[in-house]
């Protein structure tokens, strides 16, 4: 089974809005406790995520029994309650702090040329949002499957804020997308696309990570190539109530394919870093490690 063949069912746009009223009338801890219960029926039907869940754990030399398995969940579904909160406009960027001070100057310096930011299910991304809407202030493109996209403007539009983020289909790139994303980042914008997500709509490339034989995206790296702007590899880490912002920046050599293929690289070998650090906060519920 692969990613596209499943419902991400606990990000589902109804389960947002009725979340989002609790949430506005109840408050996060409210919320959080509903959260524990939604995961937990969620959790005893589905087998298949369960199993996949299992086989990860125990790669990663962890008790693979239920409680981890129902951990993994939960620290997932925590995850969308946090990402509500981002799309809402209430998550504290008092919570965000960058790992490495340098690497937080370099990046700012870079946003001034317009940075290409590859991220991954590793961790929450959607972080990068608080931090390029309030601390930063830079406008933000970000590349979503197309049931994704929906479920996030269909959101926004409910609970009437204004949103600074633009999101694009990730299945219908082309030529035309192409020059707007590329005028965009020429002018200082910011975007953002996963380089973990095996797509039905492109060519997918056969890598080891972690010793495992997996898949990745090779348009993802090509995309950025192509754009010729900085491109940053960041995960966002949760440790209690704050996120840890990760990121690498990629030093650009060689020919296109050369380039291409040392961006993969080295992507891969910023998440092995990461993976065995942050082991429950990978999210990936189906045969990632083929």
């Amino acid at each position: 089974m692969k990613w596209y063949q499943q419902k991400e069912q606990a990000a589902g746009e109804k389960r947002l809005i009725i979340l989002w009223n609790i949430y506005k009338f109840c408050g996060r801890d409210v919320v959080k406790f509903l959260v524990w219960f939604i995961t937990f029926f969620a959790f005893l039907g589905a087998k298949e995520p369960r199993k996949y869940s299992k086989k990860y754990l125990s790669m990663m030399g962890l008790n693979p029994g239920i409680l981890n398995q129902f951990k993994h969940f939960l620290t997932y579904s925590y995850s969308l309650f946090d990402k509500m909160e981002v799309f809402a406009g209430k998550f504290s960027p008092d919570n965000i702090f960058f790992d490495n001070e340098n690497d937080k100057i370099n990046f700012i310096n870079d946003l001034q040329k317009g940075v290409f930011v590859i991220g991954s299910h590793l961790g929450n991304i959607e972080m990068m949002r608080v931090l390029l809407r309030t601390s930063i202030r830079k406008p933000l493109n970000i590349f979503l499957s197309a049931d994704q996209c929906k479920i996030f403007n269909n959101f926004i539009k409910q609970i009437e804020i204004e949103s600074p983020v633009v999101v694009y289909p990730v299945e219908d790139i082309n030529v035309n997308t192409s020059i707007e994303i590329k005028e965009k980042i020429s002018n200082g914008e910011v975007v953002v696309m996963a380089g973990d997500r095996i797509s039905k709509h492109s060519t997918n490339i056969k890598v080891q990570f972690l010793g495992k034989t997996i898949q990745l995206p090779s348009g993802t790296f090509k995309f950025a190539y192509l754009m010729e702007h900085p491109v940053y590899f960041v995960c966002a880490l949760k440790e209690g109530e704050k996120y840890r912002i990760c990121l690498k920046k990629f030093e650009y050599s060689g020919s296109k394919t050369e380039t291409v293929k040392n961006m993969q690289k080295e992507y891969l070998e910023f998440l092995e870093t990461l993976v065995p650090r942050y082991p429950f906060q990978f999210f990936h519920f189906y045969d990632f490690f083929e």
